[in-house]
């Protein structure tokens, strides 16, 4: 007994025939298959009956030219068909304009089962998301196995996560991709575009909970501080997984990164706080180094001999003049320090 193995499908790059070519040898058909048909009906005066070989011939040749014609599709720019022969994959073509293929390739049957499906999952109240999916199926399947090519915009919504910390963080970003290997996207994953949503929002976590969303320590990557390494790290993370589909990364970035609304309140005081003792350290730091200037030079040009109880006033009075936070309203001494 076989068992039932997964294999991982390679894209075949195929050429199929000029559409208008065999466009022209369509309708040349179409004319000689009438010129047949009419001819045998010229046997009745003759005969008394039709001529049977024009007759059976030109009867034959109708679904034939009625089969051929199905085999006729267009491709724009950055646009694929992946051709599918009675359940064998025979190529992908990517050469855009008006084409002949063999009218058996695969056409619609899957679409037609992703819409009976669909109205399956509707009836049965499925998820909004199953029935996206669904469509999304039986559109590819009603379009030829087409898949477009072109560059796509995944706007992923805001997610509520941990970050390294445990701290619980809303974060989004937007990832742009497209598809590379078409007999990827189209085997080895059921539904390509929702394995992408997916594969996205489950990175996006795995990789917001990596790191803390500032405040780290010293040399430490955070999420609002390395915005460009974190979505580095993203579009890396994101490249690993969508290769099981065919599909590249071109860029991932983030587009949202706040506190949850639960402890936005606490931490925007922790970094209001945070932001005061900053601030107090470097007020103190400049009004320390301007007054050990101011006691230098008055030393350094002898402008007056102060001994240390003098100096010690000074200081505290020049501290207070730099470091308040309101104006100082000087007090004037008519006598002297010592009484």
């Amino acid at each position: 007994m076989k068992s039932n193995t997964t294999t991982v499908n390679r894209e075949q790059v195929t050429r199929v025939q000029n559409g208008w070519f065999f466009l022209v040898l369509a309708l040349l058909a179409i004319v000689g298959d009438i010129y047949l048909l009419i001819h045998a009906f010229t046997g009745i005066e003759r005969f008394g009956r039709p001529l049977f070989f024009p007759l059976a011939v030109g009867v034959l040749g109708i679904p034939a030219w009625i089969i051929c014609l199905t085999g006729f599709f267009t491709l724009q720019p950055n646009e694929a068909r992946v051709l599918l022969l009675f359940g064998d994959y025979k190529g992908t073509v990517r050469e855009s304009g008006f084409h002949w293929g063999n009218p058996f390739y695969s056409n619609g049957k899957p679409g037609a089962v992703a819409a009976a499906a669909g109205a399956d999952a509707r009836a049965k109240g499925a998820s909004l998301q199953s029935m996206i999916a669904a469509a999304r199926a039986g559109r590819r399947g009603l379009n030829r196995n087409k898949i477009s090519l072109r560059a796509r915009t995944l706007n992923g919504g805001q997610l509520k996560v941990n970050d390294k910390r445990g701290n619980p963080i809303e974060i989004a970003a937007v990832v742009i991709w497209r598809v590379q290997d078409t007999a990827q996207a189209m085997f080895d994953v059921d539904d390509y575009e929702n394995y992408v949503e997916t594969q996205s929002e489950s990175a996006l976590r795995h990789i917001a909970s990596l790191y803390a969303y500032d405040q780290g320590e010293e040399d430490e990557i955070t999420l609002r501080s390395h915005v460009d390494e974190v979505s580095l790290a993203l579009r890396g993370e994101l490249h690993e997984r969508f290769a099981k589909a065919g599909v590249q990364v071109e860029e991932a970035r983030l587009t949202h990164l706040a506190y949850a609304p639960e402890i936005a309140q606490v931490m925007l005081r922790r970094q209001q706080a945070e932001a005061i003792i900053a601030a107090r350290h470097k007020i103190v730091h400049g009004a320390v180094s301007m007054v050990q200037m101011a006691l230098t030079e008055l030393s350094e040009r002898q402008v007056v001999e102060l001994d240390d109880e003098r100096r010690a006033t000074m200081v505290n009075n020049l501290l207070t003049v730099l470091c308040a936070e309101s104006e100082v309203q000087p007090v004037v001494n008519t006598g002297t320090l010592y009484s």
